[in-house]
């Protein structure tokens, strides 16, 4: 499946979807036409309780600008240790699934039900919970 855009893919809308029995998630069809068959999961980079997607190249990107960051300042250094430590290569498969390794579906306290959020360059994996406390409650 290919997606006709003019400039780069974005990622927007909410899906809501499942996680199977091995941790698998089912990505939304247009979400993977722009991911390719690979991809980097991990926490989010701004400090919520959930999970982000990143394709290859804006993984690069966005590694590139921490490279440029003031790696002599604690803080700075610790932000960057916690956050690529979580990070992960994965494949997507042929069924357009994704495994979401279990360190993470506990941080961001993924059991069954998960919605997925396109925040622009990223996909995000929030529980229904975590969101809805995220928004400020149901109808924010």
């Amino acid at each position: 499946m290919t997606v006709a855009t003019e400039g780069p893919a974005r990622f927007i809308g909410t899906h809501e979807h499942s996680l199977d029995t091995k941790g698998r998630l089912t990505l939304p069809a247009r979400f993977r036409a722009s991911l390719g068959e690979s991809c980097v999961i991990g926490r989010s980079e701004f400090g919520d309780n959930c999970l982000a997607i990143w394709r290859m190249s804006d993984f690069d990107d966005y590694s590139n600008q921490l490279l440029e960051e003031d790696r002599k300042d604690p803080a700075v250094l610790r932000r960057i240790r916690i956050w690529t430590s979580e990070a992960f290569f994965a494949e997507i498969d042929g069924n357009g699934r994704l495994a979401v390794p279990a360190r993470l579906r506990n941080f961001a306290a993924l059991t069954r039900e998960v919605l997925v959020i396109g925040v622009i360059k990223t996909i995000e994996l929030w529980s229904p919970d975590n969101w809805t406390t995220y928004r400020g409650g149901e109808d924010a």
